[in-house]
């Protein structure tokens, strides 16, 4: 059996001739026309990015490495972690090993803890978090190495070290954001007898197996979701002028935290307690209904439903909405998600004017984390984040490992693209 990176060294050099190959071949074949629309309206659906850790299919959701998510949602995050850089799933040994690299780099350097204190409590979680990374850059592997005079063909080894570095140390330091930003007490030290998601649980304050099962279930549902998103492209932007893992994450969490993106799981808890809320309790199916109506007619919109690429009930909800059911389908909260999923997409279809009327994975995964006390909902996006990471490291280790070069698109005036068209 291979650890992580002897899979990756033995994987990596057909890897390049593969891409060299298909660049030398075929390199002047068109693969994508790009319209005024697409222009003003973010790229959406240009192809222009490579993306061979995770694609996403309209009906069977986020595959990874040619595997659909729903066959690995019992798996470890540390397995998906080497499926995500290599493309097979490890072997028993090769997930001890992978969880024997992550023990070993936990713990949290004290300045970064001082770095966290010092900033003031109003800030968001999420910016604490990117503080956080930005000042474990101290410690990158990558920056050293590029500084000594490393060549193009090491950058991937160094790559892998930083991330290995920065996923081991991440739920101590999300855990740690947690507990100062909202008084939990002391910061708890990681557990080297745990995994890694556990070890999360653990150091949040909850050592409940089922809050920890549900810890690794969030970080392999999160893990990675293609090339584009708003995260991904931001941190394969900064990555790609080699500036070293630390920066590239702490860029693409930062992408994360916007309203369209990462905190889009809290609207939609807030839109379930309203419910709640207004009902004193979980609702009927029909009070459901009335209450969808009464939203869509006013002029706003379902929250968690509907997606940019999805055409169908998003996996992650699937097993978010299966761990629910399981182990506390009466908690009210989770209840009246399920009532919505079963009522909503009807009154979607009814409305006639969403593109998708189906749950997408910010439906339903907030409602679990507040059954387990965590009701900071603004804290929701570091779970995210700290999954994400996943997708966003894998990806920069595969850039690094085919030498991708800088990120740099033509960009041009409105004045010129009104000229090219023929505009008035």
């Amino acid at each position: 059996m291979a650890s992580i990176k002897e899979a990756l060294g033995a994987m990596i050099p057909g890897m390049q001739e593969e891409m060299r190959d298909l660049v030398k071949n075929y390199g002047s074949e068109v693969v994508s026309e790009v319209t005024i629309k697409q222009v003003y309206g973010g790229m959406r659906g240009v192809k222009a990015l490579v993306c061979d850790t995770s694609t996403v299919d309209p009906y069977d959701g986020l595959i990874i490495r040619g595997i659909p998510l729903a066959e690995v949602t019992e798996r470890l995050p540390e397995e998906i972690f080497y499926l995500l850089c290599t493309g097979d799933l490890p072997g028993d040994e090769d997930v001890e090993d992978l969880k024997g690299e992550f023990q070993k780099r936990s713990e949290l350097p004290g300045f970064v803890v001082d770095v966290l204190r010092a900033l003031p409590k109003s800030a968001h979680p999420m910016a604490m978090l990117v503080t956080g990374i930005a000042a474990l850059e101290d410690i990158s592997y990558f920056r050293k190495r590029y500084d000594e005079g490393m060549t193009r063909a090491e950058m991937w080894e160094a790559a892998l070290e930083d991330s290995l570095l920065l996923l081991a140390k991440l739920p101590a330091l999300a855990s740690a954001v947690y507990r100062i930003k909202y008084d939990k007490g002391d910061i708890i030290d990681p557990d080297p007898s745990l995994t890694w998601g556990a070890n999360f649980a653990h150091m949040l304050g909850n050592d409940d197996p089922v809050f920890a099962d549900l810890m690794r279930l969030y970080m392999v549902l999160h893990c990675d979701h293609e090339g584009g998103n708003v995260s991904a492209f931001s941190a394969h932007t900064v990555g790609s002028a080699l500036s070293d893992p630390f920066y590239s994450v702490a860029a693409g969490l930062s992408g994360l935290a916007g309203p369209l993106h990462g905190l889009a799981n809290q609207e939609c808890l807030r839109f379930i307690r309203k419910i709640v809320d207004r009902y004193d309790g979980a609702p009927s199916e029909e009070q459901m209904k009335d209450y969808a109506w009464e939203v869509l007619n006013s002029g706003r919109v379902i929250p968690g439903y509907g997606h940019a690429v999805l055409r169908a009930t998003d996996p992650r909800f699937t097993a978010f909405h299966a761990f629910g059911e399981e182990h506390f389908p009466d908690d009210p909260v989770f209840n009246t998600v399920s009532t919505a999923f079963k009522v909503i997409p009807d009154v979607l279809k009814e409305h006639g004017k969403a593109a998708n009327p189906y749950p997408n994975v910010d439906a339903g995964s907030g409602a679990l984390l507040y059954h387990f006390g965590i009701t900071e909902m603004e804290f929701y996006t570091v779970f995210f984040g700290v999954s994400r990471s996943m997708g966003l490291l894998s990806q920069y280790i595969m850039s690094r490992a085919w030498w991708e070069p800088i990120t740099r698109p033509k960009s041009h005036t409105t004045k010129w693209y009104k000229e090219h068209v023929g505009a008035e």
